[in-house]
C-alpha cells in the first residue's frame, strides 16, 4: 500500500469543500439577495448535483485489518447521504414549502460535513497504520 489513501484524494476533498460551500451560498441566496424562487430552485438543484458527483466519486475504503469496519460504515453513510440527496432533488423543484426544503438541505450539509470529517479521520488512521503509528 502507498502512503496516499485511495478514498480521500486532495481533489476530492477540495471538490467537496467547494461543492458544499456553493450549496450553502445558494441555500442562503433568497434571504440575502431576493432571488426569484424559480431561479433559486434551479440553482440549488445544480449545486446539489455537484455535491452528489463528489460523493459518487469517492474511491475505495480500507477493507483490511481494523479499519475495515469503519470503511464499511463510511460507505453505508455515503450511500445514505446519496439517498437523501436523491429524495430532496424533486422536492427542491416542486415543494410548495421552500423553507422546509431549505432546512432539510442545511441539515444534509451538516451531515455531509461530518461524513467528510470521518473520511479524513479514516485516511489519517490508514496512513498511521501503514507507517507504524506513533510508538
Amino acid at each position: 500500500m502507498s502512503a496516499t489513501t485511495p478514498h480521500s484524494s486532495p481533489g476530492t476533498t477540495s471538490g467537496m469543500s467547494g461543492a458544499l460551500h456553493s450549496l450553502a451560498l445558494a441555500l442562503d441566496a433568497p434571504h440575502r439577495h431576493g432571488v426569484p424562487e424559480g431561479n433559486w430552485r434551479w440553482l440549488v438543484r445544480q449545486r446539489m448535483a455537484a455535491v452528489r458527483d463528489v460523493l459518487v466519486s469517492e474511491g475505495a475504503h480500507p477493507d483490511d485489518g481494523w479499519l475495515a469496519a469503519r470503511g464499511g460504515t463510511v460507505l453505508r453513510e455515503r450511500n445514505t447521504l446519496l439517498v437523501r440527496l436523491s429524495a430532496l432533488g424533486p422536492q427542491v423543484l416542486e415543494s410548495p414549502d421552500v423553507e422546509r426544503v431549505r432546512v432539510e438541505l442545511k441539515r444534509l450539509l451538516v451531515d455531509v460535513g461530518h461524513h467528510v470529517q470521518r473520511l479524513h479521520d479514516l485516511a489519517y488512521d490508514e496512513v498511521e497504520l501503514e507507517l507504524g503509528g506513533s510508538e
